[in-house]
């Protein structure tokens, strides 16, 4: 590869890297507020949506993560639109949370989820900006 030249091998690593981040955090989240919740009501013989948290947020990480593997048209501004929605969504969450933390094991699952998933998305929005060329 002459000098100066992109790595096109690397960008593609790193796209498939997030790609399949964000399908382990779909699949990650699909635990935290679904199955695990699930089981811990069969457990505890209680209504079993007691403890779900709904959204869909899964299925747009999901989408993301295919996108930034297609790299239809419109990947870029997915990403951006995305990652700026979430971290704007995730920090005003933490915010809330932390000035008066509850560690129960929900709230606890949701930090964590909520810190890895605000990670992965700075690290989209950072590549859609640093690096728009590659999306």
């Amino acid at each position: 590869m002459p000098r100066g030249q992109p790595n096109q091998h690397s960008s593609s690593s790193w796209l498939v890297f997030l790609a399949h981040l964000l399908f382990i955090l779909a699949v990650w989240t699909l635990f935290i507020k679904y199955l695990f919740p699930m089981a811990y009501a069969l457990v505890y013989d209680e209504s079993l949506m007691r403890y779900v948290y709904w959204d869909f947020w899964p299925l747009a990480h999901i989408w993301l993560g295919w996108a930034l593997l297609a790299r239809p048209p419109y990947t870029r501004a997915l990403a951006i639109g995305m990652a700026v929605i979430e971290i704007a969504i995730i920090c005003t969450l933490l915010g809330r949370f932390l000035a008066d933390p509850e560690w129960s094991i929900w709230r606890t699952n949701w930090f964590v989820n909520k810190v890895f998933v605000l990670t992965c998305f700075a690290l989209v929005l950072g590549t859609a900006l640093r690096r728009p060329d590659k999306m």
